[in-house]
């Protein structure tokens, strides 16, 4: 589809170089939304659309206007989706999907496409690149790595504001149930197998 090949020079033009957020995040949520869309009954024209201008809006996680950057990354893809003849049913779809993709909104999508996105870009916050971008974000926040006190959080709520290591228990364990399709699932699974194992490998040399 021309239209994609477009819509990803665009977005390499916008994004900054957040490496929690980059191009390279986009490609991976892009490559995970194909994959499961092959599996779910979905419009793959509006899904990858979706996960290409997803986080055209990335506010740093420090930032009090994080949790917007869903909202204005919706609003913004409607501008973006008007320029490629994309109908308003179709700008509707890909907008909702962006806005109520993040975590933080505490949204379940109602559409498949809108699933999908939010499945594709949690699976990118698990296994092997998702232990690196928690620390990517952690390092650029000045974060220490974890509590001495307390690591793995078993007396205490975890604080991923304070701690990086916290993340993992504030947000990334509880990735896996909260996915929605039956091939985003089997992959969080696995993925979350790998955090597992990184946490108790931590434990050990901590």
């Amino acid at each position: 589809m021309k239209v994609l090949e477009l819509l990803k020079k665009d977005v390499k033009k916008i994004l900054e170089n957040d490496p929690a957020h980059d191009f390279e995040h986009i490609m991976r949520v892009y490559k995970n939304a194909q994959k499961i869309c092959k599996k779910e009954k979905a419009n793959e024209k509006l899904v990858l659309s979706a996960a290409l201008l997803h986080d055209i809006v990335s506010y740093p996680k420090s930032d009090s206007r994080s949790k917007m950057s869903s909202i204005e990354s919706a609003e913004k893809s409607k501008k973006i989706l008007k320029k490629y003849d994309f109908n308003e049913n179709e700008i509707t779809i890909i907008s909702d999907a962006i806005r109520d993709h993040s975590f933080s909104q505490r949204k379940t999508p109602k559409t498949i496409e809108g699933k999908i996105l939010q499945d594709s870009d949690r699976l990118d916050a698990l296994g092997a690149i998702g232990i690196a971008r928690v620390f990517a974000t952690g390092g650029s926040l000045r974060r220490p790595f974890y509590n001495i006190d307390d690591p793995f959080c078993k007396k205490r709520i975890p604080d991923d504001k304070t701690w990086t290591v916290d993340h993992f228990f504030q947000k990334l364990l509880k990735l896996e149930s909260l996915m929605n399709t039956k091939s985003g699932k089997i992959e969080a699974k696995r993925r979350t197998m790998i955090l597992k194992e990184y946490l108790k490998q931590l434990k050990e040399e901590v």
